[in-house]
C-alpha cells in the first residue's frame, strides 16, 4: 500500500469516526438504532477508491470508535464489526457481478440490508437465541435501514460528485 494510500484511508477514517462521533449526539426513540451516517464516507470511499479503502475505514472506524465507546470486543463491537465487514462484502460483490450498475445510493442500500442481516444473525446467534423477537424486529430494522441507507446513499452522491468536481485525483474507481 503507497502513503498516498495510508494517507486517504486515515483522512477518510478520521472523517467516519467524526460523523460516528457526531451521531452518538443525536437522541433516538430508539436507543440501540442509529442512522449510521459514517457509512456517507464508507460509501464515498468504495467509489472513489475502491473496495480495499472502504473496509480499512470501516475496520478502523469500528475498532477505534469501540475503543473510545469501551466497547472493544462487546456486543455492539460484534455487531458493528459484523454488519460492516458483510455490507462491504456485499457492496464489493454486487460490483464486481454487476460493474458500473450500482451508484452510490443502490450501493449504499445493498450496504444497509446486507449490514442489518448480519447483525440480526449474529443477535440471534450469539444473544438471544430465539426466533421470535428476531424476526419482530426484523421489519423495523429493514425499514429504517432502507431509508437510512437512502439517506445516506444521496448525501454520498452529493459527496462524490463534490469531490470529483473540485477536482481531486481519484484513482482505483471501480466503475
Amino acid at each position: 500500500m503507497q502513503l498516498q494510500d495510508k494517507y486517504r484511508i486515515a483522512i477518510l477514517s478520521a472523517y467516519a469516526l467524526a460523523l460516528h462521533g457526531f451521531e452518538s449526539l443525536i437522541p433516538m426513540p430508539i436507543p440501540w438504532i442509529r442512522v449510521g451516517l459514517a457509512n456517507i464516507i464508507t460509501v464515498a470511499a468504495f467509489i472513489l477508491f475502491g473496495f480495499r479503502a472502504a473496509m480499512m475505514v470501516t475496520l478502523v472506524r469500528v475498532f477505534i470508535a469501540s475503543l473510545f465507546t469501551g466497547s472493544f470486543l462487546g456486543p455492539g463491537f460484534i455487531l458493528s464489526l459484523g454488519g460492516g465487514v458483510s455490507g462491504i462484502l456485499a457492496m464489493g460483490f454486487v460490483l464486481s457481478l454487476l460493474p458500473g450498475l450500482f451508484g452510490p445510493v443502490g450501493l449504499s442500500l445493498i450496504g444497509a440490508l446486507f449490514h442489518n442481516l448480519a447483525q440480526l444473525f449474529l443477535a440471534y446467534i450469539l444473544f438471544i437465541q430465539k426466533i421470535e423477537p428476531v424476526l419482530i424486529i426484523t421489519p423495523v430494522l429493514i425499514l429504517i435501514g432502507t431509508v437510512t441507507g437512502l439517506v445516506n446513499g444521496l448525501v454520498a452522491d452529493l459527496l462524490v460528485k463534490g469531490l470529483k468536481n473540485s477536482g481531486v485525483t481519484i484513482q482505483n474507481t471501480p466503475q
